[in-house]
């Protein structure tokens, strides 16, 4: 009696340490776009980096833009431009001249604004959930 209490103790430990194994090795890590995945995907795409997060040009996106948003302050100008996604990095943009200011809302979403030629643009950051 004795043996076999000890033989399904031992065989129940067993199982119990495969299973606990076997999900902590499933685990999946999810990472935002980069540059480098958003240009193959369009090269022609108007973006800029910030923070490590790849920020979109949203104009075309309609709830984006019905967002009832405030400018809110400076965080940061644009000090590069490329086409060249190697050449990426924080304030790094493909169409946004240099000495563009980036602007948060007051809201704190994920969209920033910038401006041209008096002309408020929306960037929405692309982030994987």
């Amino acid at each position: 009696m004795f043996k076999r209490i000890v033989s399904l103790v031992l065989m129940l430990s067993m199982v119990m340490v495969a299973c606990s194994n076997q999900t902590t090795s499933e685990k999946t890590v999810i990472d935002n776009p980069t540059p480098e995945e958003i240009l193959t995907e369009n090269e022609n795409a108007d973006i800029f980096v910030l923070n490590d997060i790849v920020y979109s040009n949203a104009e075309d996106i309609e709830w984006v833009n019905k967002k009832e948003l405030a400018l809110g302050d400076d965080i940061g100008e644009i000090k590069k431009q490329t086409e060249s996604s190697a050449d990426f990095e924080n304030h790094t943009a493909t169409k946004l001249e240099v000495g563009t200011t980036i602007y948060e809302t007051v809201e704190k979403s994920d969209i920033y604004i910038v401006k041209v030629n008096n002309k408020e643009i929306r960037y929405l950051g692309l982030r994987e959930g």
